[in-house]
């Protein structure tokens, strides 16, 4: 990989240490690193104690037939008892588990580790007498309620895989997922509650239950929980309520202590094939990498702290840091149905200030959001309960980390920017923080008994200053353990590029600075080739974000007859940049160009900037550039369906012809 390649263009030496009072009490010290290299099995043997286990494990790693890891083999345990049961047993059934918060006003739940022991026990009753059996798979298509977290705690209870399709994919989607895994049984429910209004979910269950039949795969039973009240379609033969099917039930039921090795959930991520790929995680590996984790990354005191991950369920980091991280670790967290802006913009905010919210996990894209909105809605509330902050799903673009750290977190409060995959299960590189100096932008290094570095294409370290990809060098317990139902692309996928050195290949280019820390730029598909030069569009994108009129950007590279690619940015102002929605002035435009050719160089800067109103964003918060490239390549835009808002891409066309440029 050349000099030029995934280079290190931006310089940022802000510094912020660890507040002393976190430094003197964190969980994990400095020491765990070198702990951690000496000896990685030891390590995780020492993690995986914080868990019940039936039975202890005879080997921590067999890893005998890579890329096939086995982790904690010959143990026994199971992930239900180790999220409810056993803080119970301990004398902690009266703790509240989760905070809910619908998104109606004045819609809120507090369920208690008992209460959450009692439905979950129920629900397991009920899936049993619909004839669920171990090794079954059930498919879950639900808002964020807590009964979608008893549906995944009677899953894993039972020992039936299950399969968290998000509620904002569409019937097509997921029907291709029950067919893949083979699910029998779907648990969804009539709605939820999005942006002031019901939103169904039983129609899509109703339409895929029918593509899946015509698939060969039949959906015997649908277990409908009671949400919303609208009215739906109903089959006798199949559809049962949740009241009727799961409140009766005894709260009493006997927990099987599954095999460490046991498939725990199938979670589906999209291929470049088209055909999803199922991600298989296991019960025992998973369980001591999310908590153990979540422990140390998040510095968690489950006596004193009230956690909120604003993740959906329906994604990885819903499952692992938000369902089975923080309740294996025994702690109060809040769980939100709806939207940052329903009924208003200060939404969150008001849910941290009343329950007293102490560390709080969300995406860069909402935090982009906010900086559009403007400082003056979080300053309403009183965040002064926030202790730590975190990041998640993409890189944290360094205007966005600072903006983060001064308006939610006092300009006080740590931020930790997480990376990690559907595919690693926990979180891999981050700062530790009452050890790490922060640096806004960067997720700094694995944490420890994680190996991961950045390599060139032979897989040799790149020196520092020197940008590649991002590798993982040994195994790691809430590692994947194969695709769904195909070993071979699971090998195809993810090891082939370093298979002489056993490497996982995390699909992310990565750069190191002059420290030896990591930055992340992406997806390697997103990086752009511009007349030789290999530009990562996040990099860019931060350049812009840091212009003080910029809220968020996303840049993608078009095809140009000239250079190749061309730098095609889009750009959301901030709510304070124009007056009373006047159109964005071409000097404006041309001010941007040139911030960005001053930030990195005339090489990265924009062909054409859009002043765009929104970006097409999956519920997720992800970005979908390949959309914004069919705008930029004057295409037909493709497959909107997983779109948060479908509209947003006829808004982004209205504006197509502004803000080109075609001078030099």
């Amino acid at each position: 990989m050349s000099e030029q390649t995934l280079s290190n263009l931006m310089n940022e030496d802000r510094r912020f240490e660890p507040p002393a009072d976190l430094a003197a009490d964190a969980n994990v010290r400095e020491e765990a690193y070198a702990r951690g290299d000496a000896d990685p099995e030891a390590f995780w043997a020492d993690a995986a104690e914080r868990l019940d286990w039936g039975r202890k494990w005879d080997r921590v790693l067999d890893w005998d037939d890579p890329p096939f890891a086995k982790w904690f083999v010959g143990g026994t345990l199971n992930a239900a008892v180790n999220c409810v049961d056993r803080h119970v047993d301990a004398g902690h059934g009266d703790k509240v588990a989760i905070h809910f918060v619908g998104e109606p006003e004045d819609d809120t739940r507090d369920l208690t580790y008992a209460q959450l022991k009692d439905e979950v026990c129920k629900a397991t009753n009920a899936l049993v007498e619909l004839g669920v059996a171990k090794g079954d798979r059930v498919a879950i298509y639900m808002p964020m309620i807590p009964e979608t977290v008893v549906a995944m705690l009677a899953c894993a209870r039972l020992g039936a895989p299950h399969t968290v399709v998000f509620g904002g994919f569409s019937a097509d989607a997921l029907a291709n997922r029950v067919v893949d895994c083979g699910a029998e049984v779907i648990i969804t429910s009539d709605g939820g509650f999005r942006r002031g209004a019901p939103s169904a979910l039983k129609p899509a269950v109703d339409e895929a239950v029918g593509k899946a039949s015509e698939q060969g795969q039949a959906v015997r039973s649908v277990l409908v929980v009671r949400r919303t009240g609208q009215d739906v379609d109903w089959d006798d033969s199949r559809d049962l309520w949740w009241h009727d099917a799961v409140d009766g039930q005894s709260a009493d039921h006997e927990a099987e202590m599954h095999d460490s090795e046991h498939p725990l959930y199938v979670m589906y991520t999209s291929g470049t094939t088209g055909k999803p790929k199922g991600i298989l995680h296991t019960t025992g590996g998973y369980l001591v990498g999310t908590s153990f984790t979540h422990w140390e990354v998040f510095d968690l005191k489950p006596e004193t702290d009230v956690y909120w991950c604003t993740a959906d369920v329906g994604w990885v980091t819903g499952h692992s840091y938000m369902a089975y991280g923080p309740l294996a670790n025994g702690c109060t967290q809040v769980m939100y149905e709806g939207t940052p802006d329903s009924p208003h913009k200060g939404r969150w905010w008001e849910i941290v200030e009343k329950y007293g919210v102490t560390i709080f996990y969300t995406a860069p894209t909402a935090i982009r959001t906010f900086m559009k909105w403007g400082d003056d809605i979080p300053a309403k509330f009183d965040l002064s309960s926030i202790r730590l902050l975190g990041s998640v799903g993409e890189p944290i673009n360094p205007e966005a980390y600072v903006w983060y750290r001064e308006n939610i977190g006092a300009g006080s409060v740590p931020v930790v920017d997480t990376w990690w995959q559907t595919e690693t299960g926990q979180i891999m590189i981050s700062p530790l923080p009452g050890v790490t100096h922060g640096k806004p932008g960067s997720a700094m290094k694995a944490l420890p008994g994680v190996a991961a570095d950045v390599v060139d294409d032979l897989g040799a370290s790149v020196p520092n200053g020197s940008g590649g990809y991002l590798v993982l060098q040994k195994p790691w317990p809430a590692m994947l353990r194969t695709l769904w139902g195909d070993d071979e692309r699971f090998k195809d996928t993810y090891w082939s590029r370093y298979a002489e050195k056993g490497f996982y290949f995390a699909g992310d280019g990565a750069k190191k600075d002059d420290d030896g820390d990591i930055w992340l730029l992406g997806r390697v598909d997103d990086v752009m080739n511009v007349s030789g030069h290999r530009l990562s569009t996040t990099e860019i994108e931060s350049a812009l974000v840091s212009h003080p009129k910029v809220a968020e950007a996303a840049v993608v590279g078009a095809a140009d007859d000239t250079t190749g690619q061309a730098v095609c940015a889009f750009v959301i102002l901030r709510e304070s940049a124009l007056e009373g929605g006047e159109a964005a002035p071409d000097e404006l435009i041309e001010e941007l160009r040139k911030h960005v050719q001053k930030e990195i160089g005339a090489i990265a800067k924009p062909r054409q900037v859009m002043i765009v109103p929104e970006l097409p964003k999956t519920r997720s918060g992800k970005i979908m550039r390949r959309l914004l490239k069919d705008v930029a390549e004057h295409r037909e835009v493709g497959d909107v369906t997983t779109l948060a808002d479908s509209t947003v891409m006829d808004l982004i066309k209205d504006k197509e012809g502004s803000g080109a440029s075609d001078d030099d």
